[in-house]
């Protein structure tokens, strides 16, 4: 699991995500543990990937019920709700 120090090292590793590295575990002092999940536009892509990841789809599925009791987070929201404060 990465350690975040500061949100632009969190929008880099955003940015580096791609279709092989798209699964991103971090923790945040004061936030707590993420999990980011890279999603493509063209849902049988990830239809297979899930189909060959059986990690890849619990941790989909996890997050799909999260979302569903209201504890999703956009990436703006998480970046707006980070301060230096976080970082020390």
């Amino acid at each position: 699991m990465g350690f975040i120090e500061s949100s632009e090292e969190l929008m880099n590793r955003i940015e580096n995500m791609d279709r092989d590295n798209s699964v991103f575990q971090f923790s945040i002092p004061g936030k707590g543990k993420f999990t980011l999940v890279l999603q493509e536009e063209d849902e049988n892509s990830i239809k297979s990937d899930v189909e060959k990841n059986p990690q890849l789809k619990q941790m989909i599925e996890e997050s799909k019920s999260e979302y569903k009791k209201g504890k999703g987070m956009s990436t703006s929201e998480l970046l707006n709700s980070l301060s230096a404060k976080n970082f020390e």
